[in-house]
């Protein structure tokens, strides 16, 4: 049972320290969608889709209502959509048909975002998912809420750097599509290694072919409430310090556990996972960088960061399993340098670059997230990036992903403004030396040796 000086607890976390449920996240599959004729396969896509989320959002508002427990998104996440319209489409404007189609239907249920205009292209690609990929500018700048993301590699398969080499191009077009409005469309694209079947956060949410036919997955986020946890402690050793992360990241994901039952059960569909992720947004107090200045940095980005930010995601994910039944999805610290107050701080101040943040990588829950660079950079460099990132995911075993923002027209000592959760980011420099020998080269980089396991 919850005693009261708990519910005391869980009502100050979410009035003074930023405690929220970031996302109920639904996933849907729409395997039995695929139809031959493209007509016939987006009928039913919008079809099933409202038919299985039309009560999401009032249920998330009454669960809000009932406990007091702010939900700040209400998301949908569908079959990878290049085997939904492997089938029916022919061309890339059909895919972007198709997304379309997902868009209306999240408007029509009233969710902030839908996931899923996807392709999985660890090994190879097939034609569908090609058409699909090199569809992404056009169908995330005519589209107002579809989100698309890439699996390039794994550790089991290694990196398909054709596919990398291909996505530096895209991402490259879809800064240039969306210049009027700095590049945006790009926050709503992510490349993974290793992406998870049932991450509950955008832009990398998809509803794995693994999953049933339809899940509840919750995304907790609470940097607010750790910060302010380890300023009681502050100066004490490190024992004491990994208790008291532990310690919070239970409550935090307690709470994440509670939503994600009661939703279940109102919405008669099952739970899946909740996702314990610290998720920063760009509000004073809720920050990952200001934990970590917390336990003793100057600047997110100063030596020692990469050592204290794996302590942290360590000490979340021990307190943090404990609190839930399935824990799943990302699970751990993310790092999105524009979602971030202090992240953005220690960019201004030079103490975080790009290659620390890749450092940071090694050790936290996903990758380079929402940083910008100038318009300027060559698509085989953002590939060349990219590969770094799927490197080390591949070789650690872990997910990495890429959310990078090309702004056209912008240069280091400029910012971007994305507005709401996305905040605002300074662009920042990109190495200058060339890598289109390697990126050029055909084929892919083979899986690790520790990945023969059978």
């Amino acid at each position: 049972m919850i005693n009261q000086k708990e519910v005391l607890e869980t009502n100050a976390m979410i009035e003074k320290e930023n405690l929220d449920v970031r996302t109920i996240t639904l996933g849907i599959s729409l395997l039995d969608c695929i139809d031959d004729d493209i007509d016939n396969c987006c009928s039913k896509v919008y079809k099933k889709i409202v038919a299985t989320a039309k009560d999401l959002v009032p249920v998330g508002k009454e669960i809000e209502q009932e406990f007091g427990i702010p939900i700040v998104n209400k998301r949908i996440s569908v079959t990878p959509m290049a085997l939904v319209g492997g089938s029916a489409c022919k061309t890339s404007k059909d895919y972007v048909k198709l997304a379309k189609t997902m868009d209306d239907a999240a408007k029509a249920v009233g969710v902030n975002l839908i996931g899923g205009y996807s392709a999985l292209v660890s090994k190879g690609m097939t034609k569908a998912d090609e058409m699909l990929i090199r569809s992404i500018p056009e169908a995330l700048h005519t589209t107002d809420r579809v989100c698309s993301s890439v699996n390039l590699g794994s550790t089991k398969t290694g990196i398909n750097m054709d596919a990398v080499r291909l996505m530096g191009q895209i991402i490259k077009d879809t800064a240039e599509i969306s210049k009027d409005n700095d590049s945006m469309d790009c926050m709503k694209l992510v490349v993974f290694c290793n992406a998870p079947d049932d991450n509950p956060f955008m832009a990398g949410a998809f509803h794995g072919v693994t999953e049933t036919d339809a899940i509840i997955n919750v995304g907790v986020s609470g940097p607010g409430v750790v910060k302010t946890a380890l300023e009681k402690v502050r100066g004490a050793d490190f024992e004491t310090l990994c208790e008291t992360i532990k310690k919070t990241a239970f409550k935090v994901t307690r709470v994440g556990q509670l939503v994600a039952g009661e939703a279940s059960k109102l919405l008669k569909i099952p739970f899946g996972i909740v996702d314990l992720s610290l998720a920063p947004t760009p509000a004073v107090g809720d920050s990952v960088a200001d934990i970590l200045c917390e336990i003793g940095l100057e600047y997110a980005g100063a030596p020692g960061t990469t050592a204290a930010l794996a302590l942290l995601n360590d000490q979340v994910k021990k307190g943090g399993v404990m609190a839930s039944s399935y824990v799943g999805g990302l699970s751990g610290a993310f790092i999105p340098v524009s979602e971030d107050q202090g992240m953005i701080d220690a960019v201004k101040a030079g103490a975080l670059t790009i290659e620390k943040l890749e450092a940071m990588t090694c050790v936290c829950s996903v990758g380079l997230d929402m940083i910008a660079i100038p318009g300027d950079t060559k698509a085989t460099t953002i590939s060349g990036i990219i590969a770094d990132e799927m490197a080390i995911g591949m070789v650690n075993q872990k997910t990495t992903a890429v959310r990078i923002i090309p702004a056209v027209g912008k240069d280091v000592g400029d910012q971007v403004e994305f507005g709401g959760l996305f905040g605002y980011a300074p662009i920042m420099p990109v190495n200058k030396f060339s890598c289109d020998d390697f990126v050029n080269r055909k084929g892919r980089i083979p899986a690790p040796i520790h990945s023969f396991k059978n």
